[in-house]
């Protein structure tokens, strides 16, 4: 048990400690009060009667006598009658009201006979006073009051008992999830992030429980992110191993062969431009991560960015035999970063005319979405397509999907990956499909009230 669990089951616990001693006290006192209070004593038939009973069996047998009268007295209660010495001490040592006892005494000194009033001299010579006081009467008797204070220690003793089971149990309900969060974090810590808590909380409905929904889903993005900077650094080290391999045979060649130096330093070359261009892609795309964006923020002619990357992918389009055709219905000026925004639309351009069949198109769709207020470019290929199922995945770093890579002419799967979250860095989403013609859509949706989000 952890010190929280202490914690809540000593303050619960003593809080009801101290209001069933308060309680039990104040009526304590209460009947107390009430008892000392009675100030007259019982003087009809009844009271009377049992008073003269017990003074005949005091008189002639003593304690045993009234013992066994009492015992053997008809009825389901005993007689109310109190039998007192002359210090004031009932026989059987039954509490005695003080006002009562003086009435009684004071009633005795006059000369006239009170009803329900004996004075008797026992066998050994003992003086008693006997009497019924009104109030014990109708409670049945000092055995009645005895038999009361009893049953509220029995009950203060109860209720005591069930404060301990109710505090322990609720301080073992409110401490079991927390132990439970303690433990998983501990694991989460150790590297464990499989590591989760609802099955082990689990229907709850409070909130502990949400706090335990949430610290799964902390550590569910916390699993996916360690796995995706490692498979990240995986897939770097594996890019990057290709060119090193290649500049270590470039060298190799040249050392053997001294004559091929001049084609050796071209391959040396272009090997290194590769290795900057994906060291630059890298960094772009660790900056994007991070929300680390230098550039600052101006108004963006959108329709005029689209042809000025159109008019670049068309000179390299038609190279192969491919074209890039521009489609503009509205216009829009978005709050935004120039350079950034032009990566975005240069990565997907330039990957659908990568895949786009020879003979065919790329065609930039640009128009306003006013339902969902959004400025929408679409950018189509006639490729082959791809499966539903790789729709998102072609936005991670390094994904291809088929033999070649769909994420930039680059080949280094980064391209789709860049433009997904410089999108997103102003406020816009991304999203892939498939045309009615069979090839890949990539639609852009920009806010029209777009703010960089980074």
């Amino acid at each position: 048990m952890g010190r929280l669990f202490w914690k809540i089951f000593l303050g619960f616990w003593l809080t009801l400690v101290m209001i069933t001693i308060g309680v039990g006290v104040a009526v304590h006192l209460h009947n107390q009060s009430r008892f000392e209070a009675f100030s007259e004593f019982a003087a009809g038939p009844r009271a009377s009667f049992a008073v003269s009973a017990t003074a005949a069996a005091l008189s002639h047998g003593g304690k045993e006598a009234v013992h066994s009268l009492f015992a053997d007295w008809p009825g389901p209660r005993r007689p109310a009658v109190l039998i007192v010495n002359e210090s004031g001490v009932d026989l059987f040592y039954r509490t005695v009201p003080p006002a009562a006892l003086e009435n009684a005494r004071r009633e005795l000194g006059q000369a006239v006979r009170v009803p329900g009033l004996r004075r008797v001299i026992s066998p050994s010579d003992h003086e008693y006073i006997l009497f019924v006081p009104i109030e014990m009467r109708k409670r049945g008797g000092p055995h009645q009051h005895m038999a009361e204070q009893s049953t509220l220690e029995f009950r203060l003793a109860v209720a005591l008992l069930a404060s301990l089971l109710f505090s322990a149990g609720l301080a073992w309900y409110l401490t079991r999830p927390v132990r439970h969060l303690q433990r998983a974090a501990d694991a989460l810590s150790r590297g464990k992030l499989e590591t989760r808590v609802m099955p082990l909380i689990g229907k709850r409905r409070d909130e502990i429980a949400d706090l335990g929904r949430d610290f799964d889903h902390m550590a569910e993005q916390l699993q996916v992110l360690v796995t995706a900077q490692r498979r990240l650094l995986h897939d770097v080290s594996h890019e990057l191993r290709s060119p090193l391999a290649r500049l270590q045979v470039a060298l190799g060649l040249a050392r053997q062969q001294p004559g091929k130096i001049p084609d050796v330093l071209n391959r040396i070359e272009r090997e290194g431009e590769r290795l900057d261009e994906l060291v630059g892609q890298l960094l772009t795309l660790a900056r994007l991560e991070s929300g680390v964006i230098e550039e600052t923020k101006t108004d963006v002619d959108v329709p005029e960015l689209l042809n000025e990357v159109a008019d670049d992918a068309r000179f390299e389009a038609e190279a192969h035999g491919r074209e890039v055709k521009l489609d503009i219905q509205d216009v829009a000026v978005i709050q935004g970063r120039v350079e950034l925004l032009r990566r975005a639309f240069e990565n997907v351009v330039r990957n659908a005319v990568k895949h786009t069949a020879e003979g065919t198109a790329v065609v930039i769709r640009a128009h306003h979405d006013k339902a969902a207020q959004a400025y929408v470019v679409s950018i189509s290929d006639q490729g082959p397509g791809i499966d539903e199922a790789q729709w998102q995945r072609i936005f991670e770093p390094f994904i291809r999907v088929g033999e070649e890579a769909t994420g930039g002419r680059d080949g280094y799967g980064l391209g789709l990956a860049i433009a997904k979250r410089a999108v997103e860095a102003h406020g816009g989403e991304v999203s892939a499909s498939n045309s009615a013609s069979g090839g890949l859509c990539i639609a852009i949706h920009l806010p029209l009230d777009a703010t960089a989000t980074q």
